[in-house]
Order: structure tokens, then sequence, then C-alpha cells
């Protein structure tokens, strides 16, 4: 998930509910779209659309053939893509994601990370969306079991940073916010492609089917 896809035309996308008319100028503007967390139809990427406004949100389809170029969290993190932005150090959901790959790399997590949300979407559109209030949204994969000690102390660095910091560590089975997780809960939320349940381990599947939502 968190992927941005960069379409060939606005006309390849399947609507689910009607084409409004702002996502088309929208995409006019930046021809780019975010892979939702949905279950997959054959050949064809679950996608959602941004407009300028925080209620101008819908979703679509986009077919494999339909797919220009994509970019992930951890490819604009790599190449730390905020350092092009013109007036990046006067927004602090930029300016400190310098501060924030130091604090990753300090605790393991160099290449696993990467923005989201729209500090991710002004990173790969190059299109400005993110304000001086915006917060941050991060996306650290975490293939095997993180200790909750360790999730502890890496959300007590990205706390202290003077901004809101949102972080979704991606399982192989979903996301689970690392502040719930770090707060060492039996039972949290996992957010899966076939929607949300109660899990006690966000890496065990006999869990997180035994506890749906």
């Amino acid at each position: 998930m968190h992927t941005l896809l960069r379409l060939r035309h606005v006309d390849e996308l399947i609507w689910e509910e009607g084409r409004p008319d702002w996502a088309v100028a929208a995409l006019e503007l930046a021809p780019w779209v975010v892979v939702r967390r949905v279950e997959p139809r054959p050949r064809l990427w679950p996608v959602g659309i941004r407009g300028g406004l925080r209620p101008q949100r819908c979703a679509a389809w986009l077919p494999d053939a339909a797919v220009a170029d994509f970019v992930t969290p951890e490819m604009l993190a790599t190449t730390r893509a905020w350092r092009q932005r013109p007036c990046a150090d006067t927004i602090p959901a930029l300016a400190l994601l310098d501060e924030v790959e130091a604090i990753l790399q300090a605790h393991g997590y160099a290449g696993r990370w990467g923005p989201g949300g729209s500090v991710g979407f002004e990173l790969a559109s190059t299109l400005p969306c993110v304000s001086p209030a915006s917060d941050l949204d991060l996306v650290l994969k975490v293939p095997e079991p993180l200790g909750v000690r360790d999730a502890a102390a890496l959300w007590a660095a990205l706390s202290r940073l003077p901004l809101r910091v949102d972080v979704l560590l991606e399982t192989p089975l979903g996301a689970v916010a690392l502040a719930e997780y770090a707060r060492g809960k039996s039972v949290m939320m996992l957010r899966t492609a076939l929607g949300a349940r109660l899990v006690a381990d966000p890496w065990l599947a006999s869990a997180a089917s035994a506890l749906s939502a």
C-alpha cells in the first residue's frame, strides 16, 4: 500500500461511483493516484484520487497497462526527495524529514521507511499540497515481529519532534499504528485488504483470523 502510480490518461480509470469534475481537474494538474488497501481484482489496481480539499477523495481502479510509472514511500526516502522541494525549510513536515531519517537509521530502519499521506504525494507529484500545519505520515516496513520495547523507544523518539507524526507498521498481514503497538496492548486494530481486524499479534495469521472485527 501507499505506492503512488502515475497514470497515462484520466480516461483509463474505472470509477467506482461516477467521475467527479474535481477529480478530473486534479488529475490534469498531477496525474498521480495512490494504491488503496482493498481486495485486489485481476489486472486492476485499486486507487484513490485526491483533490485540493480534504473532502475531495474518491476511489477508482487502474488497469495494469495504464500505469506509466510508480513511486514507493521507500523510494522517496532513499532519494531524499524532500531536499528538492522549494521552501521546504518553512514547512515542518518537510523540513524535519532529515531528522526523521536520522532517528530511523539510529533505530536500524534505514531503507525500510518513507513518507506517506500529503507529504508523499507532494514529493512524488511535485504538486504543492503540504502546508505548515500538515501532519507527517510515515510508513515503516516490518516483515519480522518488532519487540514492544523497541517500538516504544522508536515512538518516544519520533514523538519528541515538534509536529504530529503518525506511523504505520506494515506487516505481511496488514498495518498497525506504531503508537498503538508501542503501548503493549493485548488487542489492537490491524488494517487489511479485507477490512479492519482486531488482532493479538500483527504478524501472526492465526491470531488475525481468530479475532476478526
